[in-house]
């Protein structure tokens, strides 16, 4: 490695995701790439093109130390780039909600880069001019439908980046919280809603309308290439909006905000039609 060369770490790095995406972008654009995930044959593809790959588990304590210490060894103790990518999904009803799915989730999106923000500041620190890319979503701005833990995870990922942003100037390192719109990726799995919940009499109505919303989704590429851009640029923004709607939605909540948002969901996501099926006595749980 070149002292010139720059260094990125990203997280979550697995076939099929933003990070596996990222990492080919930044590879392309001269970086020296870590690639991280929880298994090593996720990223066989990243390994061929030269890439170099580490094992990580963001919700592991002495995982995210070892990729530390191991990452420190590659590259001299000195980082440029952090990005937290890693991410899980879920979609459950708020009164379906089980907290051991809810805790993994936020260990994941939450937890996972606080660890890791903590345990590689100080390689940050030595590059003069560290940055960390979050990997948000705009489902911490609009309240959709049925995956109110999802949400608030990357709600609390926002404020929490927000406030690094501002204690890590000292150290000229710079924040890039990316609220990310809808890229086409596997983080979200076929899901049913549970035969028990009180929205169940809806699961036909469910299945289509999340049917409709893989359409017109953004290739991981493209997503990656202003992410890529923007994190390497001279003055990043504290706050970028990538993928499909991501600028839609940015100027709806900008201009006209919460009540826009909640008439919006409530008829995308077919609850509208559900509330009609409850008044005629059809909304009833078998």
């Amino acid at each position: 490695m070149s002292k010139s060369q720059k260094t990125v770490l990203i997280t979550g790095c697995s076939a099929g995701g933003i990070g596996f995406a990222l990492a080919q972008e930044f590879h392309r654009r001269g970086l020296r790439v870590i690639a991280t995930a929880r298994r090593l044959e996720s990223m066989a593809e990243l390994a061929a093109q030269g890439i170099e790959t580490l094992e990580l588990d963001v919700t592991n304590d002495d995982s995210v130390r070892k990729t530390r210490d191991a990452a420190a060894k590659l590259i001299g103790g000195k980082l440029d780039i952090l990005v937290n990518n890693a991410g899980q999904g879920g979609i459950t009803p708020a009164t379906d909600l089980e907290i051991e799915k809810a805790n993994a989730i936020f260990d994941v999106n939450l937890y996972g880069p606080m660890r890791m923000v903590k345990e590689f500041a100080a390689m940050l620190i030595a590059s003069g001019d560290g940055r960390i890319v979050q990997i948000g979503s705009t489902a911490a701005v609009i309240p959709v439908p049925f995956s109110s833990v999802y949400n608030a995870s990357k709600a609390a990922l926002h404020a929490y980046s927000n406030t690094i942003r501002v204690e890590l100037t000292p150290f000229n390192i710079k924040v890039i919280m990316v609220v990310s719109g809808a890229v086409g990726t596997n983080i979200w799995q076929p899901s049913s809603l549970p035969l028990d919940s009180i929205y169940r009499p809806m699961e036909e109505i469910h299945q289509a309308r999340r049917k409709d919303l893989g359409k017109g989704v953004m290739e991981p590429s493209r997503y990656a290439k202003t992410v890529v851009s923007e994190a390497l640029s001279t003055r990043p923004r504290a706050s970028l909006w990538a993928g499909s709607y991501a600028s839609v939605l940015w100027f709806l909540d900008t201009f006209f905000g919460r009540p826009l948002f909640d008439f919006i969901m409530i008829r995308r996501f077919g609850l509208k039609e559900f509330a009609a099926m409850i008044k005629e006595g059809k909304g009833k749980a078998a």
